[in-house]
C-alpha cells in the first residue's frame, strides 16, 4: 500500500507565511533599510523593560569603542615613533609613557568588556521576559474563535519561539554592533588619513562579506518559509507516533512502521531541501570571500605600491597596516552583527505580527454590560462561520431560550449543535443576525460580563495540571464554599473518583509531577461536570457530558443536573435522546439549521427525523435494529 497517511502537498501556506514570502523576495537593499524598523523593536521593548540598563548598556558600549579607538591610535603613534628612523634606546624610553597609555586602554577595554557583560546579563533576560509576557498576554486574551484558525495558532508557535529568541539574539548582537562599528570608523579614518586610497580598499572587503552574509541569510529565510507546512506535518507525524494518546491504537492498528515510514519520506523531502539550500549558500559564500580576498589583495597591494614608490614611509605603513588589521577584525564583526540582526529580523516580524493580530483578536471590553441572570436569549437570524470555511456552520437560525428552561439541542455529527452552544452563550462572535441577553446585543456587551455568567461543561474536559481540589473549585476561584464543593462532587459522581485518588482531593491529577495521578476519560469528566457544577452560573450549557460515563454514573449525573436546572437554564448537547426525554424543548438541528422543535411527545407525534433517530436508538435497546430477519434478508 504506497498512500500516504498524512499529505503534504494538499496543506495550504499560512497566511503569514505567504507575506514572509513575498517579503524575502525584494531586493537585498530594500531588505536591508527594513534593518532599523527591527533594532527599534529591540530598542523599545528594552526601554520599556528597564531605561536604566538601557541608557548603562548603550554608554558603556560606545565608551567601550572609543576606548578601543583611542588603543588603535595610541599604538600607531607608538608604533610610528620606534620605528621612525630606527628604534634606539633612548627613543624606546621616550615612548614607555605612550606604551603605558596604551596598556591602560587595554586594560581600561578589559574592565569595560566585563561592565558590559554585566549590564547584558541584567538586561537581556529582562528583555527575554517581558518578550515572553507580551506573546502570552496576546494569547491569554485572544477570543477563543482566534484558536479555531490553524494559521492563528503556527502564527503563535513561531511568534513565541523564533521572534522571542529573535529579539534576544538581536539584543546581544546589536551590543556587539556598536562596539564594532566605533572601532571600524576609527580605523577607516586612521586608514584613510594615511592615504585616501586605503580606505575604499578597506571598504571593498567589508561589502563583499556583507553582501555575502545577507544573501546567505536570506536563501535560509526563503527556505524556511518554503518548507513551514512540511515542518508542521513533520511534528503532526510526530506527535502521533510517539504520543501517549496514540499509543494505544498505535499499536493497536500496527501503525508503527506506516508512521515511521511517513515520518522518513516528510524528513527526506526536507533534507533534500536543506541539502540543496547548503550547496547554494556555499557558493554565496565562496563569491564573497573571493571577492572579499581581492579586497583585501588590493588594500595591501595599495600599501605595497606606496612602500615602493616612496609615497609613504616605514612607520606609517606599519601604522597603516596595523590599523588596516584591526579594520579587517571590526568589520567582520560589524557584517557579522548586521547579517544575524538582518537574520533574526524576520523572525521579530513574526513577533510583531502577532502581537498585532493577537491584539485584533483580542476579546474586547465595553461599557455594556450582559444581565448577569437574563431571562430571555433570543437569537434572531443566526449565521456563523469557522475561520476559513465557506460553508456556515450555523445558517438563519432564530430562537429563544427562557430563564430555567432546559433545551435539548440534538443532530447528527456536524450538524451544528455544539456550535450553537457557543454561539448563544457569547464564546463565538456571530458573522449576521443578533444573539440578544434580556435584549442586550452580545455583540456589544463586555465578554467577561458575558462569560462570568456561563458555565460549560465539554465532552473532552480540560485536564488542569492541578489538584483533584482545584480542578473543581477553578470553575470559580472567587467563590470559597465547601458545602458547594462537596454539593458538586457529589452530585457529578466525583466523589467515588476522589476516593481512589492516594491523597483524595489533595492529588495532584498529572503524570508532569512526581506522585501525579493520572485518571481515565470518564474520571475527567465527571471532574469537569462537578467544575461546571460548582461554577453555579445562571446558563449551563452541558456538551455530551456523559459521553464517556457508563450507564450508572450517566443516571445520576443526569440526575444531578436535572436538580441544578431548577434554579438556572439549561442547554444539554446531545445524542443520547433517552436522556432528554423530560427536556422543556428539544431543538433538532440539520446542516447548521433548525429543522424540528418542540417537547419529546410533539416531535414523536410529528414523526419527523426526531422520531426517527429515537427509534433507531430505541430499537438498539428493544433488540431488534438487526433482528434475525434482517440477517436473513
Amino acid at each position: 500500500m504506497t498512500s500516504v497517511l498524512i499529505g503534504v502537498e494538499n496543506i495550504s501556506t499560512p497566511k503569514w507565511a505567504k507575506v514572509g514570502r513575498k517579503a524575502a523576495t525584494v531586493s537585498l537593499g530594500k531588505a536591508l533599510r527594513s534593518l532599523p524598523e527591527a533594532i527599534g523593536v529591540v530598542l523599545r521593548l528594552a526601554w520599556r523593560t528597564s531605561p536604566g540598563l538601557t541608557v548603562a548598556a548603550g554608554v558603556v558600549h560606545v565608551v567601550s569603542g572609543c576606548v578601543t579607538a583611542f588603543g588603535l591610535l595610541a599604538t600607531a603613534d607608538v608604533f610610528a615613533a620606534l620605528l621612525r628612523d630606527g628604534p634606539t634606546p633612548q627613543r624606546v624610553a621616550e615612548s614607555l609613557p605612550a606604551l603605558a597609555v596604551v596598556v591602560g586602554s587595554y586594560a581600561a577595554r578589559a574592565l569595560l568588556d566585563t561592565a558590559v557583560a554585566a549590564v547584558e546579563s541584567s538586561l537581556r533576560p529582562r528583555v527575554s521576559r517581558a518578550a515572553n509576557d507580551e506573546v502570552t498576554a496576546v494569547l491569554v486574551r485572544a477570543e477563543l474563535l482566534a484558536f479555531e484558525d490553524a494559521d492563528f495558532r503556527e502564527l503563535a508557535r513561531q511568534g513565541g519561539r523564533h521572534g522571542v529568541r529573535g529579539l534576544e539574539s538581536s539584543l546581544r548582537y546589536l551590543a556587539d554592533l556598536v562596539s564594532s562599528c566605533i572601532t571600524m570608523i576609527a580605523a577607516i579614518v586612521t586608514v584613510g588619513l594615511l592615504h585616501p586610497w586605503l580606505a575604499p580598499a578597506l571598504l571593498l572587503a567589508a561589502l563583499a562579506n556583507a553582501w555575502a552574509s545577507a544573501r546567505v541569510s536570506k536563501l535560509r529565510y526563503e527556505h524556511f518559509l518554503d518548507s513551514v507546512t512540511r515542518n508542521i506535518r513533520k511534528g503532526v507525524v510526530e506527535e502521533v507516533a510517539t504520543d501517549r494518546d496514540f499509543a494505544l491504537e498505535r499499536h493497536a492498528l500496527t501503525l508503527q512502521e506506516r508512521l515511521l515510514a511517513e515520518h522518513r519520506r516528510i524528513a527526506d523531502s526536507l533534507m533534500g531541501d536543506e541539502i540543496r539550500m547548503a550547496h547554494k549558500t556555499n557558493l554565496v559564500r565562496l563569491t564573497g570571500r573571493a571577492l572579499a580576498g581581492l579586497g583585501t589583495g588590493f588594500a595591501y597591494a595599495v600599501l605595497g605600491v606606496l612602500l615602493y614608490s616612496g609615497g609613504m614611509e616605514l612607520a606609517l605603513a606599519g601604522t597603516a597596516l596595523l590599523a588596516m588589521r584591526t579594520g579587517f577584525s571590526s568589520l567582520s564583526t560589524t557584517t557579522r552583527a548586521v547579517n544575524a540582526i538582518y537574520e533574526d529580523s524576520f523572525y521579530i516580524d513574526f513577533y510583531r505580527k502577532l502581537l498585532v493580530e493577537g491584539a485584533e483578536r483580542a476579546q474586547g471590553s465595553s461599557p455594556t454590560k450582559a444581565p448577569p441572570d437574563p431571562e430571555l436569549i433570543t437569537l434572531d437570524h443566526v449565521t456563523f462561520r469557522y475561520p476559513g470555511k465557506d460553508t456556515p456552520a450555523l445558517d438563519d437560525v432564530s430562537l429563544t431560550v427562557r430563564r430555567g428552561e432546559v433545551v435539548a439541542l440534538v443532530g447528527e455529527n456536524g450538524s451544528g449543535k455544539t456550535t450553537l452552544g457557543k454561539v448563544l452563550t457569547g464564546l463565538y462572535p456571530v458573522d449576521g443576525g443578533t444573539v440578544r441577553w434580556d435584549g442586550v446585543d452580545l455583540a456589544e456587551a463586555d465578554k467577561t460580563s458575558v462569560h462570568s455568567s456561563i458555565a460549560v461543561i465539554a465532552q473532552d474536559p480540560a485536564q488542569w495540571p492541578m489538584t483533584a481540589r482545584r480542578n473543581v473549585t477553578v470553575g470559580r476561584l472567587d467563590r470559597d464554599d465547601d458545602q458547594a464543593w462537596q454539593d458538586a462532587v457529589e452530585r457529578s459522581g466525583a466523589d467515588e473518583v476522589l476516593a481512589t485518588l492516594p491523597s483524595g482531593a489533595d492529588t495532584v491529577l498529572s503524570r508532569q509531577f512526581n506522585d501525579g495521578q493520572d485518571l481515565s476519560g470518564g474520571q475527567w469528566q465527571r471532574m469537569g461536570i462537578a467544575r461546571g457544577m460548582y461554577r453555579d452560573a445562571s446558563v449551563l450549557v452541558a456538551d455530551e457530558p456523559t459521553a464517556a460515563l457508563d450507564a450508572k454514573a450517566e443516571a445520576r449525573v443526569f440526575e444531578g443536573l436535572r436538580e441544578a436546572a431548577a434554579r438556572r437554564t439549561t442547554i444539554l448537547v446531545t445524542h443520547r435522546l433517552a436522556n432528554i426525554r423530560n427536556a422543556d424543548r428539544i431543538v433538532l438541528l440539520d446542516k447548521g439549521k433548525i429543522v424540528e422543535q418542540g417537547t419529546h411527545e410533539e416531535l414523536m407525534a410529528l414523526r419527523g427525523h426526531y422520531h426517527e433517530l429515537f427509534e433507531l436508538q430505541a430499537a438498539a435497546y428493544r433488540g431488534d435494529l438487526l433482528s434475525p430477519t434482517d440477517e436473513a434478508a
